[in-house]
């Protein structure tokens, strides 16, 4: 049976969440990364970070003890293969940051035994409940890849994620749309709330398409040499526009997560991401049609971890 409730959670998300990627790059000065912390906490916006990423948690740590009345919420990257180890990665987040609880905890379980448990409807969803009840975290999406899309597939054909996992995170943007056709078209009939990471794909679409090495793997500066016209042809003038456009074009994503090291980018997502219209009916369906074609050709059978 289609679940009704969905449509009312995740509701209370910005549009835009700054991801802060860029915060552990270490080619960056430190103190750099410290301010570039300052001027997006005094923005207000959510954050969404990870202990994945490099000493992104230690620069947090030194802004939000500077200004703790400016801590925001925060999405956090969770993982492992067990609830013991799900339940270790929060303690290894939470208290880098001298935080108690999360807002949101991103559910990364790979595709190991906990994996299996959820795409089953096994004990780790009470053990779900139980973390929320100890107040750790408040709320729990499912970050979903290529490869791991029959996993979310699978559990929610099962019904078991419903009142308990608050929705779906993977990459979307004009050159990504990380889930399997199935699971894509799943999840928006059922109107399950979801989460746009890598707002701009990274970086500028003609920069992406022209620059060699702009475009970190190969398949992203095809993708752009077809997307490119795509976007010329939409009347758009700005890539970041653009892509926040594409993103709420689609009815149940509810925000979107781009990471930058420059306050003037940061700027740009906000400016952006205040009074969003869809793209262009005609446009989407260029690029969904080409997100159809890249999942079934590319990314459904690209290697774990590849893309």
């Amino acid at each position: 049976m289609k679940p009704t409730t969905n449509s009312t959670l995740l509701t209370d998300l910005p549009p835009y969440i700054y991801g802060t990627t860029r915060l552990g790059d270490d080619r960056i000065p430190f103190a750099d990364r410290v301010k570039m912390a300052h001027v997006a906490m005094d923005s207000g916006v959510w954050f969404h970070t990870s202990n994945q990423y490099n000493d992104a948690l230690r620069v947090l740590r030194v802004a939000f003890d500077e200004d703790r009345a400016k801590v925001t919420k925060l999405i956090i990257k969770i993982g492992g293969d067990s609830i013991g180890e799900l339940r270790n990665d929060i303690q290894k987040n939470l208290e880098p940051l001298g935080l108690e609880n999360m807002e949101i905890g991103q559910l990364c379980l790979g595709t190991g035994a906990l994996a299996h448990d959820f795409a089953n409807g096994g004990e780790c969803y009470h053990e779900f409940l139980k973390i929320k009840a100890e107040g750790l975290v408040n709320r729990f999406v499912l970050e979903v890849f290529p490869w791991t899309s029959i996993t979310a597939l699978n559990a929610l054909k099962g019904n078991y994620p419903t009142g308990i996992v608050d929705g779906y995170i993977y990459y979307l943007n004009p050159l990504q749309r990380f889930v399997s056709n199935e699971l894509w078209e799943l999840l928006n009939e059922r109107n399950e709330p979801q989460i746009a990471l890598r707002t701009v794909a990274g970086g500028p679409v003609h920069r992406l398409r022209d620059v060699p090495g702009a475009a970190w793997k190969e398949y992203l500066q095809h993708r752009a040499v077809e997307v490119a016209p795509v976007f010329e042809r939409s009347g758009v003038e700005n890539w970041t526009d653009f892509c926040m456009r594409f993103a709420f074009s689609f009815d149940n994503i509810r925000a979107t997560v781009g990471s930058t090291s420059h306050a003037e980018n940061l700027t740009e997502f906000l400016k952006f991401s205040k009074h969003i219209q869809p793209l262009p009916a005609a446009i989407i369906d260029e690029i969904t049609t080409l997100q159809q074609r890249w999942s079934d050709e590319t990314d459904m059978k690209a290697e774990l971890w590849s893309m």
